[in-house]
C-alpha cells in the first residue's frame, strides 16, 4: 500500500488561524470519501521554536520544529500569512529554512501573506504569485522580480504555488486534491465543507465594487461609477469621464487618487474587467463580443488585459468559471 502524502503547515508567531486549519481541513476530508486502506494525508504543523504557537485571533496551534529540510523530500510544503509575518521576516529564520526546504519539496506553496516569506527565501523569482488584494502592490515592490497578479485566487507555476487572502488557500488546496485524486473526489470533498470547487470569480469582488463603495454617497465618483457601468462599451478617457461629472480632469484625478488610491483609468479598466468576467461566467456571449461589449474593442486587448490581471486568458477563465 502506498505511503500517505504529507502535507507541512509552516506557521509563526501571529499566523493567520484559517490559513493553516483551512487547508488542513480540505486535505483531512478527503479520508471521508476514501476507503480505510487508501492513500490519503498525512497533516503535519511546524514553527521555528515548535511547541505552541499564537495566532492572531488569540488561538494556538501545536507544533513540531523545524524538521530537515532533506526530510521535506515528496512532501507537499504550505506557508501560512498573517499579521505576525513581517516579525518573521525580520528574523530571517524561516527565509533561510525555506530557501533549502523548498528545494527538496514536491510542492511549495503559500496562503495570503506566506507569499512574503518564499518571496524573501528568493525561491519565486521570476514567477508568477498571488497574494492577499490588499498587500499585492507591497509584495510587487518589495520584490520586484516576481509577476505578482491582481485578481487570481490561486496560481500555479511547476511546483510552485501561491493563493490569495485566507479562505483562497483552501481553494488552492482543493486544486491540489483534484490533481492528486481526481475531480470527482474533490468535488465530494467540496460539497462537504459547502463550498465551490470553482469558485465563481476571483479576487475582483473586492476590486473596482468594493472602491466605489468608498466613495462618498452622492458624490462624483459614485455617479461616475453607476454611469461607467452603462457605458462600458463606448470609447472613453479620462477627459470624457470628467467631462459628463462636469469636472475637470485633474479633479477628477485628485478625486480618485485621494477617495480611491486608483486612477480615473484604472476605475475604468477594473470595471471593463469586472463586466468581462461576468459576460465569460455567464457562458452565453463570444470572445469578439464580450469584448465590443466591455470596451476592449478585441480579442487581442481582452486576452492582454486578462492575462496581465488574472493570469489566466479569457478562453481558461470561461472554461473554470462558465456556469
Amino acid at each position: 500500500m502506498a505511503s500517505p502524502h504529507r502535507v507541512v503547515l509552516l506557521v509563526f508567531p501571529g499566523f493567520q488561524l484559517l490559513d493553516a486549519t483551512g487547508p488542513a481541513e480540505v486535505f483531512a476530508a478527503v479520508g471521508e470519501h476514501l476507503p480505510p486502506t487508501a492513500c490519503t494525508y498525512v497533516l503535519q504543523s511546524v514553527s521555528p521554536g515548535g511547541g505552541l504557537v499564537r495566532s492572531s485571533a488569540g488561538l494556538e496551534l501545536l507544533t513540531e520544529t523545524l524538521p530537515d529540510p532533506a526530510s521535506l523530500a515528496g512532501c507537499t510544503l504550505l506557508v501560512a500569512g498573517g499579521y505576525g509575518v513581517q516579525q518573521a521576516m525580520g528574523q530571517g529564520v524561516l527565509a533561510r529554512w525555506l530557501k533549502e526546504a523548498a528545494a527538496h519539496a514536491a510542492r511549495c506553496g503559500s496562503v495570503c501573506t506566506g507569499a512574503f516569506l518564499l518571496a524573501q527565501a528568493g525561491v519565486l523569482d521570476g514567477r508568477p504569485v498571488v497574494t492577499h488584494w490588499k498587500y499585492a502592490a507591497l509584495l510587487q515592490r518589495l520584490f520586484p522580480s516576481l509577476q505578482v497578479l491582481e485578481d487570481a485566487l490561486f496560481v500555479r507555476d511547476g511546483r510552485f504555488y501561491s493563493s490569495a487572502g485566507v479562505t483562497a488557500g483552501m481553494d488552492l488546496c482543493l486544486s491540489l486534491v483534484e490533481e492528486d485524486h481526481g475531480r470527482a473526489l474533490s468535488l465530494q470533498v467540496a460539497k462537504g465543507l459547502v463550498m465551490y470547487l470553482r469558485r465563481p470569480g476571483g479576487q475582483r469582488q473586492f476590486s473596482a465594487e468594493l472602491l466605489a463603495q468608498q466613495a462618498p454617497a452622492g458624490g462624483v465618483l459614485e455617479r461616475l461609477a453607476q454611469w461607467l457601468r452603462g457605458h462600458l462599451h463606448e470609447a472613453l478617457d479620462v477627459e470624457a469621464m470628467a467631462a459628463r461629472m462636469a469636472v475637470s480632469p485633474r479633479t477628477l484625478h485628485r478625486h480618485c487618487q485621494a477617495e480611491l488610491g486608483v486612477t480615473p483609468a484604472r476605475l475604468l479598466f477594473q470595471l471593463r474587467l469586472e463586466e468581462a468576467c461576468r459576460l465569460l461566467e455567464a457562458g452565453a456571449v463570444s470572445l469578439k463580443r464580450t469584448a465590443e461589449k466591455t470596451g476592449f474593442g478585441s480579442e487581442y486587448n481582452l486576452r492582454r488585459a486578462f492575462v496581465q490581471a488574472l493570469g489566466v486568458t479569457p478562453s481558461e477563465y470561461r472554461q473554470r468559471f462558465c456556469r
